[in-house]
């Protein structure tokens, strides 16, 4: 079990590595880095684009970077940093100009009260809730929620359709990262809304192999997966339904420091959010975790190409 653990844990660092743009791919660029925000703020002609440590968020902010690059703006990368607890305060000290957010789970963040969960409205309530440092520009119509998700045996057994049914079980055993445990809208949320019992709660990885095993395995009996993950149909995976709207809208939305959010910089990141489509998303994530692993920024460059956002 130890060296299976082991294993697993090797390939999510491998994942890791190359969504961060490692490597000598021709389209990697040099200024790329890694690890927790901090230091001085770029200087004022540069975006220093951020994204969180799971593949999708590294692809966008990849997309963000060489669409930018593309119109001849200056780009610096600090790639897989860490959870949104980890890169917010860069977002806030100037250390990070630039990172790709989802609407819901940000306004959560904020600790927002309005009870929004349509996209609309959750758009219009994170504008508000923003600090005056910071901006989102156009979110797109891509949109990846947390899901609690089981297996198919699993919801036979129980005869689980929704959040709710799995409620009425008291021998949960939860897999999800280790920041859901305690978010407004994991773990307590679940509890407040539907009265979820948590036998036992499994600090695994964002959506990723552990994840995934440990539901195919039976170490979990439920688990928290993004919804554009391509291993919930590849597993047959069963995403319980919401009725309660503990995890509101999600939407794809660029998160920019408002002194560099300029005019020229909100084109490029506005055109990208008119094409971003939840399908397109799905098939994204699908390459990025095909078995030879594509680079995150040669991916990202191809679906540009595709929709005709690179001269």
């Amino acid at each position: 079990m130890k060296r299976a653990l082991a294993g697993l844990t090797a390939a999510v660092a491998t994942l890791a590595l190359a969504a961060c743009g490692g490597g000598s791919d021709p389209l990697t660029p040099a200024a790329t880095t890694t690890g927790a925000p901090g230091g001085s703020p770029a200087p004022a002609g540069t975006i220093t684009v951020g994204s969180a440590n799971f593949p999708e968020s590294t692809l966008l902010a990849e997309i963000y970077a060489a669409a930018l690059e593309d119109k001849g703006i200056t780009v610096e990368r600090k790639l897989n940093i860490g959870s949104r607890e980890t890169y917010y305060p860069g977002l806030l000290d100037g250390s990070i100009d630039l990172i790709p957010e989802y609407t819901g789970v940000l306004l959560t963040h904020l600790g927002d009260q309005s009870g929004a969960s349509e996209s609309d409205a959750v758009y219009k309530a994170l504008q508000t809730a923003l600090p005056p440092e910071l901006t989102v520009l156009e979110q797109s119509a891509a949109e990846n929620k947390d899901a609690v998700v089981v297996t198919k045996a699993t919801a036979d057994e129980r005869g689980l359709k929704s959040i709710a049914d799995l409620a009425k079980s008291d021998d949960v055993v939860f897999g999800g990262p280790p920041e859901f445990q305690k978010r407004a809208d994991g773990i307590p949320g679940l509890q407040e809304k539907y009265g979820l019992k948590i036998k036992e709660y499994k600090s695994l990885d964002v959506g990723g192999p552990l994840t995934v095993d440990a539901l195919k395995t039976g170490a979990v009996l439920a688990a928290d997966l993004f919804t554009t993950d391509p291993a919930i149909t590849a597993n047959g995976f069963v995403v319980l339904e919401d009725p309660e709207s503990n995890f509101a809208a999600q939407n794809v939305v660029p998160l920019a420091n408002k002194a560099k959010a300029t005019p020229e910089v909100a084109e490029v990141l506005n055109g990208i959010s008119a094409k971003l489509t939840t399908e397109a998303l799905i098939e994204l994530n699908g390459k990025l975790n095909a078995p030879e692993k594509p680079d995150a920024a040669k991916v990202a460059q191809e679906w540009l190409t595709s929709v005709g956002l690179l001269s």
